[in-house]
């Protein structure tokens, strides 16, 4: 469902106990905020559910009650909802108490209460699993050499699968040898683009991608399109991961869009990259968020001294 027709219901059940408030939230997030239409689409799916749960046990949408928020916490935990999703669910009314504040409709903001995130290491796949997700074959030669494409340039700049979706051919800047992206919050960063990944994606511009478009006009400048000449989203990634992973013999659970960016930054932190430039070329914009890949690095080392039954040959030397 588009984000305006997810809004418009969240509007419709929400009009007889709030009065449009949670429209009104929305369009301060997407114009006082500036929020991407992703953001908004998840503000409106969040709100959705709290004004169900308001529903059917008689609670007011608002003011928001901390002691309801720590009821509907959890029940969806006891409905086997995820701890992230718990927190994305609860950091959204704590933004919507902090608008009943600013809006004038509540005098105080309510201190809604967030489940601590649970604590885990990215996944990464080793540089041979990489190797050999990029070089396992399709059969269908055009498309087939778009996903290569994809993989590659996924791998190679750390892209996020909606980064690498919302790449345009004029964001390649081909004589600087540097790639534009917008990652979060529409901010962009410069990427170095050259060696392989250059003329992997020469090619794929120069001989693939005019097989998948009909007419220029349908892919909307994107440099990633379906067999249809249509721009890609995150699913199709997904989708081409699952599958090239499968025939590369790789574990279904430790395959996800963000595998990639992952395997990228472990393997650059390995190899010494210092965490300051891993923190620009990833886009994150704490550093605190680029060091989980520091502490998988060291468990991974840690579990190698433990475990090889080498590991300890000329540790001392």
């Amino acid at each position: 469902m588009a984000v305006r027709g997810v809004e418009a219901a969240v509007t419709r059940a929400a009009d007889g106990a709030g009065g449009g408030v949670i429209e009104d939230f929305l369009d301060y997030m997407r114009y006082e905020r500036d929020a991407s239409p992703n953001t908004v689409r998840a503000y409106a799916n969040d709100l959705k559910s709290w004004e169900k749960f308001c529903a059917e046990t008689g609670q007011k949408l608002y003011p928001v009650s901390v002691g309801a928020v720590s009821r509907y916490i959890t029940r969806l935990a006891a409905e086997g909802m995820s701890a992230g999703t718990r927190n994305r669910k609860a950091a959204a009314l704590a933004s919507f108490a902090k608008f009943l504040a600013y809006d004038g409709r509540t005098d105080s903001v309510a201190k809604i209460p967030i489940p601590q995130r649970e604590k885990t290491l990215p996944q990464v796949m080793t540089e041979g699993e990489i190797n050999r997700l990029i070089e396992t074959r399709r059969g269908d030669g055009a498309l087939g050499g778009r996903d290569r494409t994809m993989i590659e340039m996924a791998y190679d700049c750390g892209l996020r699968a909606s980064e690498l979706v919302s790449i345009k051919l004029s964001d390649i800047n081909e004589s600087g040898g540097v790639l534009y992206v917008r990652g979060k919050g529409r901010k962009e960063r410069v990427l170095p683009y050259v060696g392989a990944l250059r003329e992997t994606v020469r090619k794929y511009i120069s001989e693939i991608r005019p097989k998948l478009c009909a007419s220029p006009d349908s892919s909307g400048g994107f440099l990633f399109v379906s067999r249809n000449g249509l721009p890609m989203n995150r699913q199709d990634l997904w989708n081409i991961l699952r599958k090239r992973g499968s025939r590369a013999g790789i574990s279904k659970n430790r395959l996800h869009p963000h595998i990639l960016r992952h395997s990228f930054a472990t393997h650059l932190q390995r190899r010494g990259m210092d965490l300051r430039t891993l923190q620009e070329l990833l886009g994150h914009s704490s550093i605190a968020t680029t060091e989980k890949y520091a502490h998988l690095d060291t468990e991974l080392r840690d579990l190698y001294d433990d475990f090889h039954p080498r590991a300890g040959d000329g540790r001392d030397a």
